[in-house]
């Protein structure tokens, strides 16, 4: 299960790529990724 969440994540260049240079700016972006994958799980239902 973990690997698929990660093989998700890496969809979002963003994120594949460190730009920020403070944590809390990639754990926001990481948050956001998360979200937007949760988004499109929901919309299936």
């Amino acid at each position: 299960m973990v690997e698929r969440t990660l093989a998700w994540l890496n969809r979002y260049r963003r994120l594949k790529v460190r730009y920020e240079r403070r944590a809390d700016g990639r754990q926001a972006f990481l948050g956001l990724g998360c979200a937007l994958i949760c988004w499109s799980y929901m919309q299936r239902f």
